[in-house]
Parts: structure tokens; sequence; C-alpha cells
């Protein structure tokens, strides 16, 4: 009989070694569903994971693209971890980086074709605001009517999508686009453009806040008495309240936080690779980031590392899809399962297992 038995503390072997467990059972378990669509297993994991990077043929395109897809998933988990960390579970920065997106490219548009070096700031101020207030819903209905805020903010991600689509349809639609629906290219806006830092880098100004963000997520979490009330209320509730933390206070921020965070990641997006408001802007960022903090172990440090392997399977992905002609369904199950296997063994981090009967009292 195996059973469950709580540890006395979190094992720290155990908290270090279940995300590399995990990428690992991850390429074992992908490589068995690759090998069921007929592909060869050794070489789609090769293809995802080491000629994006080494394979000279492919990394001249693939480096860049590194730092261009790792951007923004690092600036969302990097937002998420801090409500995550206080038992705050925003699953809704999808929604956020839309409306971030939508904000900042709404600036843009308005101000076009004015040429001014305040553009391109009022639009990062935008996009900030944008994702915060929509953040700020689920937070409001939390702290005033008790509800539910993985529910609330998870179903305003499907509103913000539809108001993509209205947007990219009407009031954002390119005048000169001919009746297609999106906006202006903005990278052809040079006032608003997100270009390169670096020339063949991928470094805009996304990767730098994400950057940013990393350090003073950082400093918050280890050397701010905010960040110690964050880490106290999400080990003990209860022990946060005697010691006088603020829980509404606390919900406000790690949702307006997250959010804002989101919503500059969409901004980032939408005025550099994106380039304009369209129907499918969004790419899943703000679910994929999910893994990348929880990958990460809710560190800065942890989320960096992870926002930059789970952006190689992006892209490895996509390269996959093209050499191998496996079906995108196929690279989602595969991203979705490192998820599955972190949460599973995360469970070894909390308790051991033990084999024989239990002892009656």
């Amino acid at each position: 009989m195996i059973r469950l038995e709580k540890r006395p503390s979190p094992s720290r072997v155990w908290t270090a070694a279940t995300p590399v467990l995990a990428v690992a059972l991850t390429m074992v378990a992908g490589g068995v569903l690759f090998a069921m669509l007929g592909k060869d297993p050794v070489a789609a994991i090769r293809i995802i994971f080491w000629d994006p990077l080494f394979n000279e043929q492919f990394a001249s395109y693939s480096r860049p693209q590194l730092l261009v897809k790792a951007g923004p998933l690092i600036l969302i988990a990097i937002g998420l971890s801090l409500g995550f960390r206080a038992g705050i579970w925003n699953i809704g920065a999808e929604g956020q980086y839309i409306i971030g997106a939508l904000s900042g490219a709404g600036v843009a548009l308005a101000l076009y074709p004015l040429e001014a070096w305040f553009v391109f700031p009022l639009m990062v101020i935008a996009g900030g605001l944008g994702g915060w207030a929509w953040a700020m819903i689920p937070a409001i209905l939390k702290t005033r009517f008790r509800t539910n805020e993985i529910l609330v903010s998870l179903l305003l991600v499907y509103v913000a999508e539809q108001i993509l689509a209205a947007m990219a349809l009407g009031l954002m639609r390119n005048p000169e686009g001919g009746g297609f629906p999106g906006s202006r290219n903005l990278q052809q806006y040079p006032a608003a453009a997100n270009t390169e830092l670096i020339a063949n880098s991928g470094m805009h100004w996304g990767v730098v806040a994400a950057f940013v963000a990393v350090i003073a997520a950082y400093v918050l979490l280890n050397r701010h008495m905010l960040g110690f009330q964050i880490r106290l209320t999400g080990q003990s509730p209860r022990a946060a309240r005697f010691a006088g933390v603020n829980p509404n206070g606390l919900v406000l921020f790690c949702l307006g936080a997250s959010g804002a965070l989101a919503g500059l990641a969409g901004l980032f997006e939408v005025s550099g690779p994106a380039g304009q408001v369209s129907i499918d802007f969004n790419q899943g960022y703000g679910f994929t980031a999910i893994i990348v903090a929880f990958l990460g172990r809710l560190n800065p440090v942890g989320i960096l590392l992870a926002g930059l392997l789970m952006a190689l399977t992006y892209i490895g992905g996509e390269l996959a899809q093209f050499m191998l002609n496996l079906p995108a369904a196929a690279i989602q199950a595969f991203q979705g399962m490192l998820l599955f296997f972190l949460l599973g063994l995360d469970v070894l981090t909390n308790y051991r297992l033990r084999w024989g009967k239990r002892e009656i009292a």
C-alpha cells in the first residue's frame, strides 16, 4: 500500500529537483506522443531543444527570436508570481495582455501621424494602465463582494477577446487597408514602433522591461516589507492577519501589479513583433506564463530561466511543425505536459511516499 505522508517542512531537494525532473519527463512523454503520430521522437526533441540554438542553419533567426518570445512570458509571469505567492490567483493575464495592447495601440492610432518623442512613452503608460484597470475588476469584486478571482479573471479573458475582434473589425481598422481587419502597422509609424535596440539581437524595450521586472521583483520579495507580507500571507494567512497585513490591500496590489505587467507585455508586443491590432493578436502568452511562473518556482531568477526555456519550446515547436509536419496541437500538448508533470511532482515537495499499512493509533 502506497500512501502520502506530510513532511514537517517542504523539502529543499525536491523543490530544486522538481523543475528538472518535470522537463525530463516532458521530453520522454513528448517523445512517446510524437512516435504515436508517426514521427521520429529523437529528431523532434532535437529540433525543439537543440537546433534553434546550435544548428547554424536556423540559429541566425532563432537566437534573436528567443528574447522576442521570452520577453512577454517573463514580464507576465513575474506579475503572476507575486499574487500566486500570496494565494491570490490571477488566471486572466491573457485578457489584461489584450486590453493593454488595445490601450497602447489606441494612443498611437489617435495621435497618428504625429512624430513626437512622447508618443511611445504615452503608449507605455496607457498599456500599463489598461492592464491594471482590467485586473481591478476581479480585484474590486473580490474585496467588496468576496467573489472568486479565478473565475472572474478567467471569464474576462473571453470578454477581452471579443473587444479585440470588435476593434480589429471596427474602430481601429486601418482606413487604408482595403476593408481587411486589423489596424495600421505600428512598425511603419516611427514614433510608435518598438524596434530592436541592438540590430539582429531581438532586444527591444519589452525585453528590457522584463529584465527590470525580474530585478525589481527580487528586491521586493527579499528586501522589502511588502515582499515579506506577500510571502507570509501565502504561507500562513492567519499569521499574516495577526501581523497586521491588510488582505484587501494585498489583493489590490497583487492583481493590479500583475495586470499592469501583462498590459505592458501586450503593448510591447503590439508595437513591436506583432506590429498591429488583429483578430488573432493574442498568442496565449497569458496562459503560458502560468507554466513559466510555476516552472520558475515563483522565484524571479527561476522565472527568467523558465521563460527562456518556454520561449525555446515556442521556437523549436514552430520549427518542428515546419520540418516534421507536426500539428500545432501536438506542440501545445507538449507544452501542457510540462505543467502537468511539474504539478504532479510538486506533491513530493510537501509529502513523502510511504509503503506499507498505516499504523492505527
